[in-house]
């Protein structure tokens, strides 16, 4: 058995901890104390958030879209895949340290994506940026936490309650859609969603895609067109 080697850690603004990278072998996983967050081998929920999203959104002509949370960057290279040459994607990333793995130790993960002229790196918090500027984008994905629970640092509740939500629905254009990324089911969540005034609908998908893995949920809630 191949040991993990401690290869970096990051601190969490606000005093929330700090994500540990791991590594053993090819495979890479991102801690935040016992709880691992993410694991470069299982990748196929990440992935769906970008694609269910897009296929629930429709054609759209250079549609912009927010990614919440860098992670291992698989949320990106699926939308990278699949959206047009002239979209635009603005991912927002609070920990620098992310980043800086993104663009050194985990290189090989990213495959390139961090310099495709489509993308836009923000370090900030994604909940500013999404109050920053109404109707500014098509397609809101959020996976900053393992659900609507702020697990990772605690203000990020915010995100999901009735205010957030009410900020991400002002972020997004006409028939835009918000999609969340979680580890389990919510069904409180579901509720606020549609007390927000969105189109709700819940998927299941799994981890590793069409190879199994465990169940994740993914939120897919759209704005009104009118």
């Amino acid at each position: 058995m191949i040991p993990w080697q401690h290869l970096g850690t990051a601190e969490i603004p606000g005093d929330a901890g700090q994500l540990r990278l791991m590594r053993r072998g090819a495979e890479f996983s991102i801690m935040l104390g016992q709880n691992e967050l993410m694991n470069s081998r299982l990748s196929g929920s990440e992935q769906a958030l970008a694609t269910l999203s897009w296929d629930k959104l429709g054609p759209k002509a250079a549609p912009r879209v927010l990614i919440g949370g860098l992670g291992m960057g698989f949320t990106l290279r699926a939308a990278l895949e699949i959206l047009p040459q002239d979209a635009q994607i603005v991912v927002v990333e609070l920990v620098s340290g992310v980043v800086a793995w993104a663009r050194n130790e985990m290189t090989e993960v990213f495959k390139g994506s961090l310099e495709d002229p489509r993308v836009t790196i923000l370090e900030q918090d994604v909940g500013a940026v999404i109050n920053a500027k109404p109707k500014d984008y098509d397609i809101i994905l959020l996976d900053v936490d393992n659900g609507p629970d702020g697990l990772t640092r605690a203000s990020n509740d915010r995100l999901y309650q009735r205010p957030g939500l009410a900020a991400a629905r002002n972020a997004l254009r006409p028939g835009g859609v918000l999609a969340v990324w979680s580890s389990g089911p919510d069904p409180s969540f579901t509720q606020r969603l549609r007390k927000t005034g969105f189109d709700v609908q819940e998927t299941t998908v799994r981890a590793n895609g069409k190879r199994g893995g465990a169940r994740h949920m993914i939120w897919l809630a759209s704005k009104p067109a009118h």
